[in-house]
């Protein structure tokens, strides 16, 4: 009990599942007050901003968040006490682009809106989210230097926090909106969005301020800030050197995903269903299926957003052993999740479509996709390691493959089987990402042993 009390993966992990499924939890009810309050169609356009938000994350915090959780846990292992290089390196690099992409956001906010969304309401709110960009920014390279200090408690205390806030500043404007009489707007929500982004960028602020604080009382501050002597040329080289095919990577999932959105219901009306059917299956997919089955992912992102600095902490000491048995004991702990839940879902996910979103098609999806869990699952926490290993490069290329082969599938394989053609093709992206993965993991696994064992001439 001593020991699993002490051990940081276990108690990281649950500190951030817990608050992982409180704030899922929060945002359920969240979005069903959403929906009360503006109705489907305000929904419809919030929804419609959706990607902007996500491909300016990408641009602009997602890859350089990565990079200092690994390196500043490489350099906490070797110099014995956390190092603040990679988090000003990574800051100075993320807080101009996400100052760069809110003044583009807000200054073509109009011809976002009408050309790119295709919905003109959505000017107004663009140039709301504008302002959250550089807050989400700060915010999440500050989190990625207490990742990389494995201490979770600060990451899981400002989510919990930004999303309190959100629930709580729409909650306050929609009671004075209706207490005086009018109707409040959509922008409501954006408003809520920007508030949780402000005030748990100043909660992350104070923290790494503390953090800071607390580290000179045994540490000379010589040994935690640069000095010219110890230049930040390397440790840019390092963030950027991952940051980039991170970036990368996401942008190209982001493009995909909106491909994807655009096409899968003009395939499925090629296949012979009208409009309104086709947006009915592809809403049902995305919409109540796949939440459904990636709601206990809540758990391996949690491991994985810790296994990455335990990693690189082991690997910058040249404890492969410590490496090779993370990496097992994670492959099987998460394969035994997918398996689990692949048969919850098989046995019970009829009952699940039909009980609780009162539609038998998304029974069929929730049981179909249930296959998907047991490499899902893997996919993530074997994503996580290889990047904890400094293989962010290869990571991008694998996941392009992959990525490259569904999108083909929604173009050829709908048009002929329908929904089920786009079912058999995450599948099998999956199984290969997995397969793809484990090789990769092997080979630096064998590579680097056969290395130690060398005999030295």
């Amino acid at each position: 009990m001593k020991r699993i009390k002490n051990h940081p993966l276990i108690i990281g992990t649950a500190i951030l599942t817990i608050t992982g499924f409180l704030s899922r939890i929060i945002g359920f009810f969240y979005r069903i007050y959403l929906s009360r309050a503006f109705g489907e169609e305000g929904m419809g356009i919030y929804q419609l901003v959706n990607p902007v938000l996500s491909l300016s994350f990408s641009l602009t915090a997602a890859g350089y968040q990565t990079a200092i959780s690994k390196f500043v846990a490489e350099r906490s292992a070797l110099e014995k006490h956390p190092s603040l290089r990679p988090l000003l390196a990574g800051f100075s690099i993320s807080l101009p682009l996400s100052l760069l992409c809110g003044f583009v956001v807000l200054r073509f906010a109009d011809f976002i809106a009408t050309d790119l969304l295709m919905e003109e309401r959505t000017a107004s709110m663009l140039r709301i989210l504008a302002f959250s960009i550089p807050l989400s920014a700060v915010h999440s390279c500050i989190n990625g230097y207490f990742y990389g200090c494995k201490k979770t408690g600060v990451p899981a205390a400002t989510q919990l926090i930004e999303q309190i806030t959100r629930v709580a500043c729409v909650y306050a404007l929609c009671t004075y909106a209706f207490g005086e009489g009018k109707k409040p707007s959509i922008n409501v929500a954006v408003y809520g969005l920007t508030a949780g982004e402000l005030v748990s960028m100043f909660v992350s602020i104070l923290a790494a301020y503390a953090c800071y604080a607390a580290n000179l009382r045994t540490v000379s501050p010589k040994q935690i800030l640069p000095q010219r002597s110890r230049s930040l040329g390397p440790v840019y080289a390092s963030i950027l050197g991952m940051a980039l095919p991170l970036t990368a990577n996401r942008i190209v999932l982001n493009v995909l995903q909106s491909i994807e959105s655009v096409s899968i219901p003009a395939r499925l009306r090629l296949y012979g269903y009208d409009n309104t059917t086709a947006l009915s299956v592809y809403g049902v997919l995305t919409g109540m299926a796949m939440p459904f089955i990636f709601f206990p992912n809540a758990l391996t992102n949690s491991v994985s957003v810790l296994l990455l600095p335990m990693i690189s902490e082991s690997c910058a000491l040249g404890d492969m052993d410590a490496v090779k048995k993370a990496s097992l004991r994670t492959i099987k702990y998460c394969f035994l999740l997918g398996m689990t839940c692949m048969g919850i879902f098989f046995l019970f996910g009829g009952w699940a479509g039909t009980v609780i979103f009162n539609s038998p098609l998304a029974g069929y999806f929730i049981r179909t996709l249930g296959f998907l869990c047991p490499f899902l699952y893997l996919d993530t926490t074997l994503s996580s390691i290889l990047q904890g290993l400094g293989m962010a490069g290869h990571i991008f290329v694998m996941n392009l493959i992959c990525l490259s082969l569904r999108l083909a599938f929604v173009f050829f394989a709908i048009p002929r089987f329908g929904i089920s053609g786009y079912l058999w093709g995450i599948l099998l992206s999956q199984i290969i990402l997995g397969i793809l993965y484990l090789l990769c993991l092997r080979r630096f696994l064998n590579k680097t042993a056969a290395l130690h064992t060398a005999p030295k001439k």
